[in-house]
C-alpha cells in the first residue's frame, strides 16, 4: 500500500481524496495556487506544496511543477482527481517514468478512450452498441456535407479532442452545415488546439445515462450501476441521479454488461464511466468513456454503501476486485452548487462568502471546501459544492433534498441554489419525465419579495 498520496487537484475532490487517504492511514500531500492558499484542502493534508500562482496553466496544469512536489515530498503515488491532469496521458506516463503510481488510467487507455473517434472504433470492435456515424474523423466541410446526407439529418458534428459541450453543434439541414461546421472547428481549435471533427447521427430528445465501472489490474471489471445525468445546460451536467427513473432491471442488466464489454475489452484499470445516450424506445448506444473518478460518483457511493476513491487506491496498490455488480438499493440525488446567477444566465459570481449555513440531518451529505469568509477565486470552475439527499424512494430523496436547499443560505455571492429549488418543483422533473432537452424550456420564476 502507498505511503503518502499527493492530490493533483483543488477544491472539494481534492479534500474528498484526502478525507479517504487518511482513514486508510496513508499521508497525504496538498498542492496549491496561490489563489487556493487559504482552500481547506491545503489545511487538511499533512503536507502542503505551493506550486505556481493562479492560473491553472501555470499550477495545476504544470505538470514538471507537480512532479518536482511530489519528489520533494516523497510522494509514491499521485491522485489526479477529475479535471486538470485527471485525463492527460502524457502526465499518467511521465509519473511512471518518476516511479510515481498514477491512481488513475494508463496512457494507453487515456490515448485509446479519451479521442472519441479512437474511443468509438474501439467500442464497435468491442461489439458494444454506438451512434451512428462517420468512419473516423471528417476530412472537410465538403466530407461532412457528404457523410450528412448520407447518414440524413439532424446530425451532431463533435470535436474529437472535445469536452464541457465545446466543439460540439447539432445540425438539422445541410443550410446550416458550413457556419456550423467552421464555428465548431474554431471553438475546438482555440480549445483543445485540435479541431478535428466526427458526425454522429442525432438522437433526438435522448436521456444520458452513465455506468460506473471499476476494472483491476488482472482483466476483470464490474459495473457499480447507473447514474441519470440527462439535467443538463450547455452539456453540462446540473443534477444527477440515481437509479434513473427511466430505468428498468432488463435495461440495466443489458446496459451494465455492455459497460463490463468495454472496460475489460481494453483491460482497463481503475474507477471510469461509460456514458450512453437512450433513446424512447431504450435503444441505448456508446458515447463516450471518462477514464477518471466523476463529480457525480457521491450518489452511486450512497446506494450501494461504496467508497469509491478507496477502491481507486486499492485497485492502484494491486487489490483484486470482487467482481461483483452492484444494484442501488436507495434513491440518491446530487444538486451541483455553483457560484453563478441563474437569473442571469448563470454568470458566474467569484467573490467572498459572508454567511454560510450547511444543511444537516439524515440522509444529507454535503461534499464542499468552502466555509464563512472564504474567497472564491474567478480562475476555476464554479462549483463550490455538492449538495447530496438519500433516501428510500425517489418521491422522499426529492423532499429531502427540498428540505436540505432550505436550508442551505450563502451569502456574499449568487449561487444556483435557487434553480435547484425550482427544479425538484418542477412537474416533469418530479414525474421523471425529463431528456437533455429539459432546460430548453426551463425558466426561472421571478424573486419573491
Amino acid at each position: 500500500m502507498f505511503k503518502k498520496i499527493l492530490i493533483a487537484n483543488r477544491g472539494e475532490i481534492a479534500l474528498r481524496v484526502i478525507r479517504t487517504c487518511k482513514e486508510m492511514g496513508i499521508k497525504t500531500v496538498a498542492v496549491y495556487s496561490k489563489a487556493d492558499e487559504e482552500s481547506l484542502h491545503v489545511r487538511f493534508a499533512d503536507e502542503a506544496v505551493c506550486i505556481g500562482p493562479a492560473l491553472s496553466s501555470e499550477s495545476y496544469l504544470k505538470i514538471p511543477n507537480i512532479i518536482a512536489a511530489a519528489e520533494i515530498t516523497n510522494a509514491d503515488a499521485i491522485h489526479p482527481g477529475y479535471g486538470f491532469l485527471s485525463e492527460n496521458a502524457k502526465f499518467s506516463k511521465i509519473c511512471a517514468e518518476h516511479d510515481i503510481k498514477f491512481i488513475g488510467a494508463s496512457p494507453e487507455h487515456i490515448e485509446r478512450m479519451g479521442d472519441k473517434a479512437s474511443a468509438k472504433r474501439t467500442m464497435i470492435e468491442a461489439g458494444v452498441p454506438t451512434v451512428p456515424g462517420s468512419d473516423g474523423l471528417l476530412k472537410d466541410l465538403a466530407d461532412a456535407k457528404k457523410v450528412a446526407k448520407k447518414m440524413g439529418y439532424p446530425v451532431m458534428i463533435k470535436a474529437t479532442a472535445g469536452g464541457g459541450g465545446k466543439g460540439m453543434r447539432a445540425i438539422f439541414n445541410e443550410e446550416e452545415m458550413e457556419a456550423q461546421f467552421a464555428g465548431a472547428v474554431q471553438e475546438a481549435t482555440a480549445s483543445f488546439g485540435n479541431g478535428g471533427m466526427y458526425m454522429e447521427k442525432l438522437i433526438l430528445e435522448p436521456r444520458h445515462i452513465e455506468i460506473q465501472v471499476v476494472g483491476d489490474q488482472y482483466g476483470r471489471a464490474c459495473h457499480l450501476s447507473e447514474r441519470d445525468c440527462s439535467v443538463q445546460r450547455r452539456h453540462q451536467k446540473l443534477t444527477e441521479e440515481t437509479p434513473s427513473p427511466f430505468m428498468t432491471p432488463k435495461l440495466r442488466k443489458k446496459m451494465g454488461e455492455a459497460a463490463i464489454k468495454a472496460a475489460e475489452f481494453i483491460g482497463y484499470e481503475g474507477a471510469g464511466t461509460v456514458e450512453f445516450l437512450v433513446d424512447k424506445d431504450a435503444n441505448f448506444y456508446f458515447m463516450e468513456m471518462n477514464t477518471r473518478i466523476q463529480v457525480e460518483h457521491p450518489i452511486t457511493e450512497e446506494v450501494i454503501d461504496f467508497d469509491l476513491i478507496r477502491e481507486q487506491i486499492l485497485v492502484a496498490a494491486g487489490e483484486k476486485i470482487s467482481g461483483k455488480n452492484y444494484e442501488p438499493q436507495m434513491h440518491s440525488i446530487e444538486c451541483r452548487i455553483n457560484a453563478e446567477d441563474p437569473y442571469n444566465g448563470f454568470r458566474p459570481s467569484p467573490g467572498r462568502i459572508t454567511t454560510l449555513h450547511m444543511p444537516g440531518g439524515h440522509g444529507v451529505r454535503l461534499d464542499t471546501h468552502v466555509y464563512s469568509g472564504y474567497v472564491i477565486p474567478p480562475n476555476y470552475d464554479s462549483m463550490i459544492a455538492k449538495l447530496i439527499t438519500t433516501a428510500r424512494t425517489r418521491e422522499e430523496a426529492i423532499n429531502k433534498m427540498k428540505r436540505a436547499l432550505d436550508e442551505f443560505v450563502i451569502e456574499g455571492v449568487q449561487t444556483t441554489i435557487p434553480f435547484h429549488r425550482q427544479l425538484m418543483d418542477h412537474p416533469d422533473y418530479i414525474s421523471g419525465n425529463y431528456t437533455t432537452k429539459f432546460m430548453e424550456g426551463f425558466e426561472m420564476k421571478p424573486i419573491e419579495n
